[in-house]
């Protein structure tokens, strides 16, 4: 961790399980901007910054595109904001509620579907099972 309170990518990717290269790419696509630049120029980031990325790791097995994520982040970024007017943070707020609805429905149809696999999973165990007795 740098003086300033902030890490470097490499400490980031550590913290959050990201590669150095998709924490770029995230950068390049507008999803983080790093909050500031050390002397030597690496890219540091602060605790809000770190938290941005974690938001992305949530999203990105609910199968969100980058695009949405954008969305996402910009809304939430707006609801923060006390200079947003109120018709901003209103309309913010529906953004927000809309994706919270998607990622409770997309969570449900991943709990079937691991269900489903899980039952696979064991249907294939019991079959093993079967042919090794006999």
């Amino acid at each position: 961790m740098s003086e300033t309170g902030r890490l470097q990518i490499g400490e980031v990717a550590a913290q959050t399980g990201l590669s150095v290269r998709t924490i770029r790419h995230y950068e390049d696509v507008g999803l983080i901007t790093p909050s500031a630049r050390s002397v030597g120029g690496f890219r540091l980031y602060s605790p809000s910054d770190v938290a941005r990325l974690r938001a992305v790791c949530g999203m990105k097995p609910l199968g969100f595109s980058l695009e949405e994520m954008g969305d996402l982040l910009h809304a939430v970024d707006t609801m923060q904001d006390p200079a947003a007017g109120d018709d901003q943070g209103r309309e913010a707020r529906a953004v927000v509620e809309h994706f919270h609805q998607a990622a409770l429905s997309r969570v449900d149809k991943a709990r079937r579907d691991l269900e489903q696999a899980e039952h696979f999973a064991t249907s294939l165990g019991h079959r093993l099972a079967d042919t090794a007795s006999g």
